[in-house]
């Protein structure tokens, strides 16, 4: 039996599923605590179902603790950054392109280095270790714990970033090291930008994931812990606390993985409404399909792995502010949040919110429709029919083909989208649609992604898709997987005119089923990890 808990900005919501069954549901409040809302949550399912802590096999976690730290620029450490791509690699310094007051919050000591690879893994110069040992001395002296190393090229040739961890690591003993090859994909300043978060995210992340294990052990609860990734798979608690920009888009990735997994749909458009905002991804082959561009976090721009999400302010809880006519309102983008049940009409407050809306219009039934303020028909009919125009619009700007699609509604605030929408060939609403997100963590799978640049004159082509099919399999059952549960789900190859030869970038994706004895694999692949 696996638990699994999804974290948002207005509500908790947590699962207890007995293989593919879903014995037991809650949705709660988010607290400003958010341990304690996961806590709760738990305690309710297992209160509900009547089932044992000693019953769990494994609990799995989606937060937004991470996201919510680097958008409010709280709990962020001072950074040293050392990037080693000199001489050449200095045109654009690291932080460029940073907005000023999170450049300022984050930037501890930044050091150009010797060393970095060409794109056909020549050296650009040898490593600089003299001043790899006096960077982690100065850092040391400054009281800078998380530091952040990048290298030019690192996905293709890891070597210097390694060394370089090690260096750090005989002249400053206490510090936590972020290497770009373990972040993002090839692009320098956009996988060194994800590093320096990944850095800046260290000592919260590892207050997080322990606060989290407390609060299991205080449940009775001694099942391993996972942390949902951004790519739909599951990383152990420890590799989270090590690299918490791994899952800061985990929120909309679970709830496209439950709206998989709930309607058996694996080609589709899922719409997650939640009370805050309305996410909206495509689903290939019943994983998101990542985003092929720079992505922005807390206004950087990042190259790690991350699912291709529109979000839309609109959910549940959305504000709606009325004006003298018909046609005068404002549908958002600010929300209640958490505070619905407080500030909605619906439930005694004064603020006029997107739930309302629908209760008045007969698309749901909750709280006290008694309560909610008289409005015209032709008033209510106008909100509702703009509410569904920005929601057509979304389903409008993630098609990639002409024609409309299948639409998969979930989410608390799933009622807002109906079953007309334009756009949509049907509106799919499984049983269990208001904690897909909870779903999808406890059904998520172990992962594994690699990138290489090969060239097919020096290694013959399925030679090369053989020795990275292999390595992938090794990483997944490493990881917890079961091997024979692992295959590749996605591989792209692009052959790059630009190098001499048949050369191509090939990046592929492989995942597997959780092995039961997960945990054990999970602390040797941990300890592997660490004294590599």
């Amino acid at each position: 039996m696996r638990i699994g808990v999804d974290v948002g900005g207005t509500n908790t919501d947590a699962v207890l599923i007995d293989g593919r069954h879903v014995v037991a549901s809650t949705k709660r409040p988010t607290s400003a605590d958010v341990s304690a809302g996961v806590t709760a949550a738990i305690s309710d399912l297992l209160g509900e179902a009547g089932i044992a802590a000693r019953a769990i096999g494994a609990v799995m976690i989606g937060t937004t603790h991470f996201t919510n730290a680097l958008v409010e620029r709280r709990r962020l450490d001072r950074v040293g950054i050392i990037r080693l791509a000199s001489p050449s690699g200095e045109a654009l310094p690291p932080l460029t392109g940073w907005p000023e007051t999170l450049a300022r919050q984050i930037e501890g000591a930044t050091f150009l280095l010797r060393g970095g690879y060409e794109v056909d893994g020549r050296e650009i110069s040898p490593l600089d270790e003299a001043g790899l040992r006096t960077a982690a001395q100065a850092c040391r002296d400054e009281g800078i714990t998380s530091i952040a190393v990048s290298c030019a090229f690192a996905p293709v040739n890891a070597a210097m970033e390694e060394r370089a961890a090690m260096l750090i690591a005989d002249a400053h003993p206490a510090a936590r090291v972020s290497l770009s090859h373990s972040v993002g994909r090839l692009g320098l300043i956009e996988r060194e930008n994800g590093t320096i978060i990944n850095a800046a995210l260290a000592t919260l992340a590892v207050q997080v994931v322990s606060s989290l294990g407390e609060a299991l052990a205080a449940l009775g609860i001694s099942a391993p812990l996972y942390i949902s990734q951004n790519d739909g798979t599951l990383i152990s608690a420890a590799e989270a606390a090590r690299y918490p920009v791994m899952t800061i888009g985990s929120g909309p990735t679970n709830s496209m993985r439950g709206a998989a997994f709930l309607t058996g749909v694996d080609n589709g458009i899922v719409m997650d409404v939640g009370g805050t905002t309305c996410d909206i991804g495509v689903l290939a082959n019943g994983f998101p399909r990542e985003s092929s561009i720079a992505v922005d976090i807390g206004g950087v721009r990042t190259n790690f792995r991350m699912p291709d999400i529109l979000a839309i302010g609109l959910g549940g809880g959305t504000r709606i502010r009325l004006g003298a006519g018909d046609d005068d309102f404002v549908i958002g983008p600010d929300s209640v949040g958490y505070q619905i049940t407080e500030d909605s009409y619906l439930f005694g407050g004064a603020t006029l919110t997107a739930s309302d809306i629908a209760v008045a219009a007969g698309k749901a039934a909750f709280g006290d429709a008694a309560r909610l303020p008289d409005l015209a028909p032709s008033l209510r009919d106008a909100i509702v029919a703009r509410i569904q125009t920005m929601l057509a619009d979304g389903i409008d700007r993630m098609k990639t083909a002409s024609g409309d699609a299948t639409i998969i509604a979930v989410g608390g605030g799933h009622f807002l989208i109906e079953d007309d929408i334009k756009g949509a060939a049907r509106v799919v609403r499984p049983e269990h649609a208001a904690v897909a997100n909870a779903v999808g963590a406890a059904i998520a799978q172990v992962g594994a992604q690699a990138e290489r640049i090969v060239d097919y004159d020096a290694e013959p082509r399925p030679l090369a898709l053989e020795r990275m099919r292999e390595m992938l399999l090794a990483r997944a059952v490493a990881a917890g997987a079961t091997k024979d549960s692992v295959e590749i789900v996605d591989m792209d190859e692009v052959f790059l005119s630009y190098l001499p030869g048949r050369s191509a970038q090939i990046r592929m994706k492989a995942v597997g089923d959780l092995a039961e004895d997960a945990s054990l694999a999970n602390a040797a692949f941990t300890e592997t990890r660490h004294a590599h």
